[in-house]
Formats: C-alpha cells, sequence, structure tokens
C-alpha cells in the first residue's frame, strides 16, 4: 500500500535538462576547464553540485571546481526566470493524487534556494507535503534524503515509493528500503535504469496511476 510517493525534480516532473546541460557546459569553458560533452553533463544530473563537477572535471583543482560551480548559480540562475515546461500528464496526475489525498513530497539534487525558485515559478508548492534538496543531506545515491522524509512524515520505507529518471534516483531508494520507478524521458537511458531493479519502468508520466492504483 503506497501512501507517500517521492518524485525526483529535473528530468522526472519538468524538462529542465538542457538548461543544466548548456549552463554548466558554459560555466566549463567561462573558467577554462578542458572541453566536455552534452552526455557528459546528463549523466550526472540528479548528483548534488560539488560531487558532480567533480565527476565531470575530476582533473580540474578544488579552486576550478569551486569556480565551475560558482559560474554554473549564476548561468543557472540568468537561465531559470521562465517556468519550466511539464512534461506530458504530470500536471494531470499531481492534480489527481492531491484531490485524492496522496501524500507527496520531492527529493532532489536541487539547492533549496533553487528548489524553491522553481516550485514558486510553476506554483507547485501546494502539492507537497515536504521536500530535500542536496544541501540540506548527502548527494544521491546515499539515502539520507529519503530517511529524512519519512522520518519527518512518520512513514514506513515500504509504503513509500520513489519516481525519478536517473540511476541516482533508483538506488537512493533501495538504499532506502524503498520501491522506484524509472521514467525513461529524462537523463538517464532505460537500460540504466532497468539494470537499478526498479518496481517498473514507465515512458509516460499518466502510467503512473494505474501503477500505484491511485
Amino acid at each position: 500500500m503506497v501512501k507517500l510517493v517521492i518524485f525526483d525534480w529535473d528530468g522526472t516532473l519538468f524538462d529542465s535538462i538542457d538548461k543544466i546541460c548548456l549552463s554548466m557546459l558554459e560555466a566549463g569553458l567561462n573558467v577554462g576547464a578542458p572541453l566536455k560533452t552534452k552526455d557528459d553533463i546528463k549523466n550526472i544530473i540528479g548528483l548534488s553540485l560539488d560531487k558532480a563537477v567533480h565527476t565531470v572535471w575530476p582533473e580540474c583543482s578544488p579552486q576550478m571546481q569551486n569556480d565551475i560551480i560558482e559560474h554554473y548559480k549564476t548561468l543557472y540562475v540568468a537561465s531559470d526566470q521562465v517556468p519550466p515546461l511539464a512534461y506530458p500528464g504530470v500536471m494531470n496526475v499531481l492534480d489527481k493524487f492531491h484531490a485524492a489525498g496522496v501524500k507527496m513530497a520531492v527529493a532532489t539534487g536541487k539547492s533549496r534556494r533553487g528548489l524553491n525558485r522553481v516550485m514558486s515559478l510553476t506554483n507547485t508548492n501546494n502539492y507537497f507535503l515536504t521536500s530535500r534538496c542536496a544541501d540540506e543531506a548527502v548527494s544521491k545515491p546515499d539515502p539520507l534524503m529519503l530517511n529524512q522524509i519519512l522520518a519527518e512524515l512518520d512513514i514506513l520505507p515500504e509504503h513509500a515509493i520513489m519516481i525519478g529518471d536517473t540511476e541516482y534516483d533508483l538506488n537512493m531508494a533501495t538504499n532506502a528500503g524503498m520501491k522506484s520507478i524509472g521514467v525513461t524521458y529524462g537523463a538517464h537511458q532505460e537500460e540504466r535504469l532497468r539494470a537499478c531493479q526498479p518496481h517498473a519502468i514507465i515512458n509516460d508520466f499518466n502510467q503512473l496511476s494505474n501503477i500505484l492504483g491511485l
């Protein structure tokens, strides 16, 4: 019985992947870091910012990595003033779950400041009882974010499920003793998601209602 549905944000609910990739690549160029590709950036979407930059540019000094982070923050905020588009079916499902009294939360690699900004832009604050961000816990796939949410809402892991588009989301759920569902339209390819052995894989967000029986 599912009492709580926890969502990743970027690449799962809203399409911000291009913004993230372009901002990160430009940040690297601005500080003279080695050239990377969009696929390099897509690979780290979902991680905390410091871990993401270190993963993409392990050859750079800590100071250059920090410079990339600061440039990225500036570039991403500048590009994030227009509300991102929800993936097809997302708002319908959120409306349906909210009307039915389903408890929902967010566990994201975004910062608290970033999540608050984008929730305000998309008018989605009222859907979620709580949320955890990368600067409030440990980066995915560590289960701390999920453990904190479960403790706050007093829900057992077997009564919750994590929805995400990356192996970091699905492995985080496994590490928390929780089931997961992968979405195929986000950052990671379907084969990577299946390797994490989620409860289900979906390519249309509307499928979520039937799978969860909600």
